[in-house]
């Protein structure tokens, strides 16, 4: 069982989202990308892996896939995990850590399952085995079919490695993104976030506009692996070419003072600092910003008792006039996990999404087209 020269990679996709990740995948030029459940399936070259990685936003992490077998029982995994070319994925001299699951399958102990193949890595090839290792392998037990891939991310991919600064339940870059995608942005129309937060949105369409990568300020665990090539990374993270901003800005606004302060800083760590401004003022302070019109995209706070819907419907109904009275032309796109909140708006919107798990509740993403 050696590792083949073309392998197939997987882009891991926040549930609900797997739409809307291929059709990220398919725009970046991998038109291998198939939509399964929980992402997207890839087949390439270790260059596209990190291609992939440089370049998705939507994505949460990346999987290679190393090997796939028939597994009934711990002495034949153990057998067949031997037979795997660990070497021509691991370098010898880098610690690795090994994740199982296990389902529908003889094989059902997990832990197990996760020492037999840490066992196999380590006495085949020598690596230290170390729960704290920044590579880690997959393994996958469904249907008695064992899948072993490595996470060639590391960290998760929403960490950019330019924002430090987040406020209470923020929302991740990569979902960020993927809403900003189903709303049909594409970096060429101004935003505006009348919640803004940390900035997120903000800041991730200024980056799409700006032609920025969003990992170009980190390091992935790709790096440690046998197949990587420094020289051909180099070349590839030089490869973008920032573009100019003119016409219009990207503008964030929250009435937390903190908010806002969090915002600048991550805007200016992220580089795009003068293609944004940020304000703190209320609602019913919003005006709409100078240039074309563009997108409106907020995440207001739900609320998670009858109470607190209340207060807060007072806050979707005052959104929705500010926007009916002052942002004619522009598209809205508002995230909520409930429906009765977003009609509170007033707003017209377009037949709803499917729902996307985000902090423990399902929201759905509503869209309107561009306002009267």
């Amino acid at each position: 069982m050696t590792a083949p020269a073309a392998i197939e990679f997987f882009l891991v996709a926040a549930p609900g989202l797997e739409q809307a990740l291929g059709m990220e995948a398919r725009a970046l030029g991998f038109k291998s990308a198939k939509v399964i459940k929980g992402g997207v399936t890839i087949a390439g070259s270790w260059k596209d892996v990190w291609r992939a990685n440089l370049m998705s936003r939507g994505a949460t992490r990346i999987i290679a896939r190393i090997a796939t077998f028939r597994a009934f029982h711990l002495a034949q995994l153990d057998k067949r995990a031997r037979r795997v070319a660990w070497g021509d994925v691991l370098r010898a001299d880098v610690p690795v850590h090994v994740e199982a699951a296990c389902s529908s399958s003889k094989i059902y102990h997990s832990g197990a399952t996760a020492q037999r193949i840490a066992r196999a890595i380590h006495e085949e090839l020598g690596c230290p085995i170390s729960e704290d290792a920044e590579v880690v392998i997959k393994v996958r037990i469904e249907d008695d079919l064992c899948t072993i891939g490595v996470d060639t991310s590391g960290a998760p991919l929403h960490k950019r490695g330019h924002k430090e600064q987040v406020n209470k339940a923020p929302m991740r870059e990569t979902m960020a993104y993927l809403f900003l995608r189903l709303c049909g942005y594409d970096g060429t129309e101004p935003v505006v976030d009348p919640m803004c937060g940390s900035g997120t949105f903000v800041i991730e369409a200024a980056e799409i506009a700006a032609g920025l990568n969003p990992g170009r300020s980190r390091h992935f665990a790709f790096e440690k692996l046998a197949t990587f090539n420094a020289a051909a990374w180099k070349d590839m993270q030089t490869t973008a070419v920032p573009r100019a901003i003119t016409g219009f800005k990207f503008h964030g606004s929250d009435r937390d003072a903190g908010a806002i302060a969090m915002s600048r800083a991550n805007a200016e760590r992220a580089g795009v600092i003068d293609f944004t401004e940020f304000a703190q003022h209320a609602i019913s302070e919003l005006v709409r910003p100078p240039g074309p019109p563009g997108l409106v995209i907020v995440n207001p706070p739900y609320g998670s008792r009858i109470g607190e819907k209340q207060q807060l419907t007072a806050l979707y109904r005052a959104l929705g006039r500010t926007l009916m009275e002052r942002f004619s032309g522009w598209r809205v796109g508002l995230i909520t996990s409930d429906a009765m909140l977003a009609n509170a708006t007033g707003l017209k919107f377009k037949p709803g999404g499917a729902p996307v798990l985000h902090g423990g509740l399902r929201v759905a993403l509503y869209q309107t087209g561009p306002l009267p």
